[in-house]
């Protein structure tokens, strides 16, 4: 029988899926209040990197401690859903989240399980990336990539002509190939972190490694053909739409960076 755990990223109590197929991981442990779930901060792990990192300390903790053939990533307020609908209570919306039995029918056929790629329609990803946050960093692992993995380097320049992406750190992937994107991902952050000092950004700002993170995933999966699967997933919390188009215009036409996740 297939191993198959999708690790559920949180900084606070809140309420889990109770599908064995998931397991919280509270993310950013190091020093923190023990809220009950399982902590990042045991054997190898970055735990103290969270504030950087966000939930890839979670991420590399189930890597390198967690026995799995399928390993994946949710947060506590989005999850995989095959049966998507809006939910007046989270505790409903909990009850139909993606199952164990439903992740590996899906994975008899496909390596990658992911989330419907998020659109920017007017905006390619880069620019999108420029006018909200500091480029930066983005324009330095570029040079990373050029220096340790120049095959990847087309992919990544596409980033200047791709509207959509699988955002949010969310899938589900096996274990062979995890462990190839993880080696390589966390290989390109750990040099980034040489090469870009925090202490230039805020806190909002220097969660950095976690968005690029973001976009690196799709360079990663197209470059060497992964087989994937897109399904849809769920806000668990209300999202104000108005107010992130209005933060993202205020961006792209007003030169004003994001202040904080919108």
């Amino acid at each position: 029988m297939k191993k198959i755990t999708v690790i559920i990223a949180t900084h606070k109590e809140y309420q889990m899926p109770k599908d064995n197929l998931y397991l919280p991981v509270q993310v950013g442990a190091e020093g923190k209040k023990d809220l009950g779930y399982t902590r990042d901060n045991t054997g190898d792990n970055i735990s103290t990197k969270n504030p950087f990192f966000c939930e890839l300390t979670g991420l590399y903790w189930a890597w390198k401690n967690l026995d799995y053939d399928y390993l994946g990533l949710a947060h506590y307020r989005r999850h995989f859903s095959l049966k998507w609908k809006k939910y007046k209570k989270i505790e409903d919306t909990l009850d139909h989240v993606l199952t164990r039995k439903e992740a590996k029918e899906i994975l008899k056929d496909y390596d990658v399980i992911l989330p419907k790629k998020r659109e920017y329609f007017i905006e390619n990803l880069y620019g999108h990336y420029k006018h909200s946050l500091y480029i930066e960093p983005l324009d330095e692992t570029r040079k990373i990539l050029e220096e340790r993995y120049p095959r990847y380097l087309k992919e990544f320049d596409r980033l200047h002509k791709r509207t959509s992406a699988h955002m949010f750190n969310m899938f589900i992937m096996k274990k062979d190939i995890l462990n190839d994107y993880c080696n390589w991902l966390f290989d390109i952050l750990f040099e980034l972190e040489k090469r870009i000092d925090t202490k230039d950004y805020d806190t909002f700002h220097a969660r950095f490694y976690g968005r690029i993170s973001e976009l690196l995933l799709d360079v990663y999966l197209y470059t060497n053909n992964i087989k994937y699967k897109e399904i849809p997933y769920v806000e668990i919390e209300h999202i104000n739409w108005i107010k992130k188009g209005f933060g993202f215009l205020i961006a792209k036409f007003g030169g004003k960076k994001y202040g904080k996740s919108c």
